[in-house]
């Protein structure tokens, strides 16, 4: 398995992947939304096997008052059904941790649906703690 920057040229696999999860994401946006990432200096980390992409994780980074350096953030990690179980979402989980350590984070977060339940027993598997609750709304 290889972990690698996500691309353009990802961006179709990408919209399969985030379908899986249940939203609506067409390749031309992925790609969009993938050079935005790029531009701010974070993004999206894909996970190949055999030649093709069965996975990825994307990860932002935010500076806080209340911290004494940015925190990072996981905010989508998805392994296609198929190539689950082989460890491939905790080998991205990793690569995002280094990432976020690599530019000074102070403390990683992950963000998942209430409703994701074996998502959240995954995380807490990794170490990570529920410490607080995210509240959404749209404007």
């Amino acid at each position: 398995m290889q972990i690698r920057d996500a691309t353009a040229a990802d961006a179709p696999v990408l919209s399969a992947l985030i379908d899986e999860l249940g939203y609506e994401a067409p390749p031309g946006a992925v790609a969009g939304r993938l050079a935005a990432q790029h531009a701010a200096g974070v993004g999206t980390l894909v996970a190949e096997a055999e030649g093709a992409v069965v996975g990825c994780a994307s990860w932002s980074l935010t500076r806080v008052l209340h911290r004494p350096g940015p925190v990072g953030r996981l905010s989508m990690l998805v392994v296609t059904e198929a190539a689950r179980g082989r460890g491939i979402g905790k080998a991205l989980t990793t690569a995002v941790e280094a990432r976020c350590a690599a530019l000074g984070c102070v403390l990683v977060e992950v963000t998942s649906n209430i409703r994701r339940a074996d998502a959240h027993a995954f995380y807490e598997g990794l170490g990570y703690e529920r410490t607080s609750f995210r509240f959404a709304k749209s404007p």
